[in-house]
């Protein structure tokens, strides 16, 4: 199947079929990152490892943030020397071998486990997420109104596996006491399970990439056979001046999303203890009685609202027409609907003197976020496929990507004031900065929409 085929094999809801398959790969992509992620704060502060709060938001922000530096590399690589696709085979392996590293620290030393692991995944995350990112994008001709749709669909796949991994990791892996030596046993079968998802995933893309991809991503830019004599001939020469405009928008783009990470990052560390600690976990629903919930549970929330909520965005932009917001509209909407998702947490935290506070409050402060998240994280994935060079795409979806890299450095920091802060300061501070950030971005609206040269 060529490029050109591959692109107009559409589905009954006209977006490329292609599209579904990649889905299902990153659904068990992060399916195995978010099932590690619900857990490793916890398995820190628990006897197995021993951190305090403190150490472990550190370790946590810094795992997080290498995580996202990675992919800079790793997109470079796959432009010039390797190839997206084989690129993606590589960190899928990669990050199977780490959670199962973190599985055998009952074998080896845990601490030995706990950062040999770490760094497997953040190797092999490097090698996987900037690549299926811009696979996704080539699936599109340039101005294809249906592209920020099909990244939000994509996005869903995303968030459908971090849906499902908290409740099947955190359900095998957490101990009801994570003080108890005696169920230390337990946090190996949620690294486990998250291992396999990815072994899982990565059977899936082997076997239909070549059906669903044609020679998409399958050679370093410039060498695809498909691409005609021109289109090669215009991977090498030096960029132009819209193009470097173009660069100068999508820097500013991630600069902005830096600060919304780093906001929205707390959900591993300060808003893990927060429903850890301070959230009521046995709450009494109507007609069922008592429901016993683990801290773990909480990182469910985020997940499914994206679930729900992404096919209405989806359709949304493309209802909109000619009035669907620009995307630096779209990332002011993204940082102000995040602050509202802060002050429901710091409002909330003012009542935790009287005891464990409802878990609505985490609810909805989840909801606001993910709104915020729906306007801001699928539409900056589109947009470097829209505006970055195409002999450097992946390199500039890495630097997209490296937006969380610098965010999860700060979400580490603020975090581990969890103990040291009121915890309404805490989450006043995101509330604040978020919406302020938002407005600044609605402010520059214009001037960045100059260095975009149109693109929608």
């Amino acid at each position: 199947m060529t490029d050109s085929e591959v692109k107009h094999n559409l589905t009954k809801h006209g977006q490329p079929k292609a599209l579904y398959m990649l889905f299902m790969v990153e659904m068990w992509e992060r399916f195995n990152y978010y099932g590690m992620r619900a857990l490793l704060s916890l398995f820190m502060i628990s006897t197995v490892i021993g951190y305090t709060k403190e150490t472990s938001s550190k370790i946590y922000g810094m795992f997080t943030a290498m995580v996202y530096l990675t992919p800079v590399l790793g997109g470079y690589l796959a432009d010039r020397y390797i190839g997206k696709r084989h690129s993606i085979t590589i960190g899928a392996i990669l990050m199977a071998l780490g959670q199962f590293t973190l599985a055998s620290y009952e074998i080896i030393n845990p601490h030995l486990a706990l950062a040999t692991g770490l760094v497997l995944i953040i190797l092999g995350n490097g090698f996987f997420k900037p690549n299926i990112s811009t696979i996704v994008g080539e699936l599109y001709e340039p101005g294809d109104p249906r592209r920020d749709s099909g990244f939000t669909i994509f996005y869903m796949g995303i968030n459908l596996g971090a849906f499902f991994a908290p409740f099947i990791c955190g359900f095998l892996g957490e101990p009801h006491d994570p003080m108890n030596a005696l169920e230390a046993y337990k946090w190996k079968y949620g690294f486990m399970a998250a291992g396999v998802g990815m072994i899982i995933g990565l059977i899936w893309y082997l076997v239909s990439q070549n059906k669903y991809l044609g020679h998409i991503g399958l050679y370093p830019v410039g060498k695809n056979k498909d691409e005609s004599a021109e289109q090669n001939a215009a991977a090498e020469k030096p960029l132009t001046q819209e193009e470097w405009d173009k660069i100068k928008a999508i820097f500013t783009f991630v600069f902005f999303a830096v600060f919304f990470f780093a906001f929205f990052e707390q959900a591993g560390t300060s808003l893990n203890f927060f429903a850890k600690e301070s959230t009521n976990l046995n709450p009494v629903l109507p007609f069922i009685g008592e429901v016993p919930l683990k801290a773990s549970y909480f990182q469910a929330i985020n997940p499914i609202f994206v679930v729900l909520l992404a096919p209405m965005f989806a359709k949304l932009w493309i209802k909109m027409g000619d009035k669907d917001p620009s995307i630096p509209s779209k990332f002011g909407w993204g940082l102000f609907l995040q602050g509202l998702g802060f002050t429901v947490v710091a409002v909330g935290s003012m009542f935790i003197a009287q005891g464990p506070v409802s878990a609505l409050w985490l609810v909805f402060t989840y909801l606001f976020c993910t709104m915020g998240e729906l306007c801001l994280s699928p539409v900056g994935l589109s947009m470097v496929t829209k505006l970055a060079p195409l002999k450097f795409m992946s390199l500039f979806m890495g630097i997209w990507l490296m937006a969380s890299f610098f965010g999860n450095l700060l979400a580490g920091w603020l975090a581990s004031f969890y103990e040291s802060w009121s915890l309404t300061t805490l989450f006043s501070i995101p509330a604040v900065l978020s919406i302020l950030f938002g407005i600044i971005m609605w402010i520059m609206t214009k001037k960045v929409k100059y260095w975009m040269h149109g693109v929608k």
